[in-house]
């Protein structure tokens, strides 16, 4: 199984992360255009990384968004860091709940006899 990339970015500081990339590629996209003249880019990048919490199956994910924009006069930086702890299941598949969990919630409850 692999990894849902849009649930997983979604996922990223509760939403948080997913609104403040939105909101990058935005104001990147207007100050390249109001401000680049043809010449200045702008820039994102996301970094991540990953480190197992202790010896559970879990990880915590580091994510960084770095955002370089032009402006009149030269550019705007900005770097913004926050982590978010994610669940290992098959193949490496991260999600925010482990997949016990999400088999429950799936699976409908039997009646008492």
């Amino acid at each position: 199984m692999r990894t849902n990339v849009d649930d997983f970015i979604s996922e990223l500081d509760g939403g948080v992360f997913a609104q403040k990339l939105g909101q990058a590629l935005s104001d990147v996209a207007a100050g390249t255009i109001d401000h680049g003249k043809g010449k200045k880019k702008g820039k994102i990048t996301i970094e991540l990384d990953v480190q197992q919490i202790g010896e559970s199956h879990q990880v915590q994910i580091g994510h960084t968004l770095k955002v370089s924009r032009p402006t009149l006069r030269g550019k705007a930086t900005e770097e913004d860091t926050t982590t978010t702890p994610m669940y290992v299941g098959k193949g490496g598949k991260m999600t925010i709940a482990p997949d016990a969990q999400m088999d429950f919630l799936k699976t409908p409850a039997k009646e008492e006899q």
